[in-house]
């Protein structure tokens, strides 16, 4: 269990209109506001014309992200803090509008959470199209993962490993930083076909189009070609019951040589499931979208030994989002 919060109406009707805030950013992003400023200043009237909206709501937008302050009000004009310059403004390379564009599209369906809880399962939610949210969720994932990546990677000892397996690597993020700390590895990213040109795409930006190959498949139903020496499973276990858990640890496990490394990391929840936080609430988005859910560290270790794994340990890293790396020997 979580420590006792201190709860006073204030805070609760806080934590109740959060999606206020929230809905700002949104809205900031999915009509470009940051974009369109850039490195510029502009006042709500030219920037009313470059999204061909009326002045009132633009200006009741901008202001609203000025007291967030995403944006700078000086006189009439608007600016860019510097935060939306780097994380906000496409093009940046800490661009962090796809996963903020991704949690859009979830807003619909987190509307409709007490349906969830009483049917067990996710629900019916509006569609924006597949190949937007596609990108959203992909190039989403890519943004979350370049902000732990570079320094995951160095972190774990991979000098001796030479062909990893990144399953559901998406746009590739993980693998490319694990070869780039270790000049004699190279990777292989199974995942599902609609990914590939993500994955191309990303790879081919950071030339690592010879290192790293693409598989494509259905790895809960598909079998994972090949031999490696080490495995790499992130942020995939919470999309699986626990089953499909099982019985993918077992499958990978499977094709790791005498002496390989598989990694799993993931939002690990305390044994009594109460916390942390993020764990806790990221079951609720998986019961909104899937049929999994975020899973004890516990749940995984025996898992892993089920699957014929040993050594296993926590890694010292722990990532802004809560996240972390467990590491086993086969």
């Amino acid at each position: 269990m979580e420590k006792e919060q201190e709860w006073t109406g204030g805070k609760l009707l806080g934590v109740s209109s959060y999606y206020w805030r929230s809905s700002t950013v949104h809205a900031g992003v999915k009509l470009d506001i940051f974009s369109r400023i850039g490195n510029g200043q502009f006042t709500a009237a030219e920037l009313s014309n470059k999204i061909a909206a009326p002045q009132r709501g633009v200006e009741m937008l901008l202001n609203a992200l000025a007291a967030l302050g995403l944006l700078v009000h000086e006189d009439d004009n608007y600016r860019n803090s510097d935060f939306s310059k780097t994380h906000l403004v496409q093009g940046e390379p800490g661009y962090l509008g796809y996963i903020v564009m991704h949690h859009f599209h979830l807003v619909d369906a987190w509307a409709k959470l007490d349906e969830a809880v009483m049917q067990g399962a996710p629900v019916e939610k509006k569609s924006y199209g597949d190949e937007i949210e596609r990108q959203s969720f992909q190039m989403g994932m890519f943004n979350l993962a370049m902000a732990i990546a570079p320094a995951l990677s160095v972190e774990i000892d991979l000098a001796d490993r030479h062909h990893l397996l990144d399953l559901g690597g998406g746009p590739g993020t993980h693998a490319i930083h694990f070869c780039l700390a270790n000049p004699d590895l190279r990777a292989t990213v199974y995942d599902r076909p609609t990914t590939e040109s993500f994955f191309q795409e990303t790879t081919g930006k950071f030339g690592m189009h010879k290192r790293i190959d693409f598989m494509a498949g259905d790895f809960n139903v598909d079998p994972i070609a090949g031999s490696y020496d080490v495995a790499w499973i992130s942020q995939v276990l919470h999309s699986n019951s626990l089953e499909e858990c099982q019985a993918l640890i077992d499958k990978t496990v499977s094709v790791l040589e005498p002496g390989g490394m598989i990694l799993i990391h993931d939002f690990f929840l305390h044994d009594t499931m109460d916390g942390p936080l993020f764990p806790a609430l990221f079951s609720l988005n998986m019961l909104l979208n899937n049929q999994g859910r975020s899973y004890s560290e516990t749940e995984v270790r025996e898992m892993l030994g089920r699957a014929g794994v040993d050594n296993i340990k926590r890694l010292d890293f722990q990532a802004p989002n809560d996240s972390a790396v467990l590491a086993g020997m086969v």
